[in-house]
């Protein structure tokens, strides 16, 4: 295991991305970092999931930018967008992205979210579906329900202070938690969350966390999936140690899945074997053939 004791303090502003990247201001000031890759008749911008950052699109990006133009963003909160005060919940980033997607003069886009970005995916198409022509929803959040009682646990055990002080050792555990195997290329998503521990707006990213999660538990998406109006990719992991919650709910990924299959009117399943939560970086390839398919079958 890699000694991570010699890691310097590091700004987000600082932190290395694969691709070029390039920043917006939107009309109240948030300033969005982004990268814009390829070229093609189709848009496809991605979002990424809880705690995470665009880096998580990377090779997507990559290897989809042949054939579309690909953008991934950082949500406020996270990598290097702005970091706030901001009233963060599923509408709010949703809108976000609506006004990001106005500031780039893009009328409309495919929507590709991982995790909780799936969710935020689904409720920026039932707000205004004008925007998205079709989803693409990498194990979302959102397919899952939970109790009264279960959202309080959440509440109690996802706190400020908790992200805040997180050990270092279980900082890898809980990113190794995202893969059916750690791939030894997400060893930086490692490295750039502990050594972020000393950012000087690092306390703004903790309280985003937080946001999120009670964003999710407070404005869910599943009474509304049967209508949405847009054709949906949905790809889960089989082995997803994430989705359903293994503490709450137990099963499988593919019990999930099925939830979706069942209520979004048109759509298309993947389930990829030896995969994780985290697909889109584990399994890459399996990923974007699927999107390939997909937006090729003009589903």
């Amino acid at each position: 295991m890699k000694p991570y004791h010699d890691l310097r303090p590091l700004e987000f502003a600082r932190l290395k991305y694969a691709h070029s990247v390039k920043t917006v201001t939107l009309s109240d000031g948030v300033e969005l970092a982004y990268v814009d890759e390829g070229t093609g008749e189709q848009t496809i911008i991605f979002v990424h999931g809880l705690g995470s950052y665009l880096p998580a699109w990377q090779k997507n990006v990559e290897g989809l930018r042949d054939r579309y133009r690909c953008i991934a963003l950082d949500l406020p909160g996270y990598g290097k967008s702005s970091k706030g005060n901001y009233p963060i919940g599923m509408a709010y980033y949703a809108d976000v992205i609506r006004r990001f997607m106005e500031a780039l003069q893009i009328e409309q886009a495919v929507l590709a979210g991982h995790s909780m970005g799936g969710q935020i995916a689904i409720t920026l198409a039932l707000q205004h579906p004008e925007k998205v022509t079709s989803l693409v929803l990498v194990a979302p959040a959102g397919f899952e329900r939970f109790s009264a009682g279960e959202a309080k646990w959440f509440r109690d055990v996802v706190t400020a202070d908790a992200v805040r002080l997180t050990p270092v050792q279980q900082i890898r555990a809980n990113l190794a938690a995202n893969f059916h195997n750690l791939p030894a290329d997400a060893e930086f998503m490692v490295t750039d969350r502990i050594a972020l521990r000393g950012a000087a707006d690092f306390k703004f990213y903790c309280e985003a966390i937080v946001q999120s999660v009670n964003g999710m538990l407070d404005e869910p998406v599943y009474e509304y999936l049967p209508k949405i109006s847009q054709p949906a990719l949905i790809i889960f992991g089989e082995n997803d140690n994430l989705i359903p919650n293994p503490y709450l709910h137990g099963g499988r990924s593919r019990e999930i899945a099925r939830i979706g299959q069942e209520r979004i009117p048109d759509n298309r399943v993947e389930l990829i074997p030896n995969c994780g939560h985290f697909a889109q970086f584990e399994k890459p390839v399996e990923v974007n053939g699927a999107i390939k398919s997909f937006l090729s079958s003009g589903k």
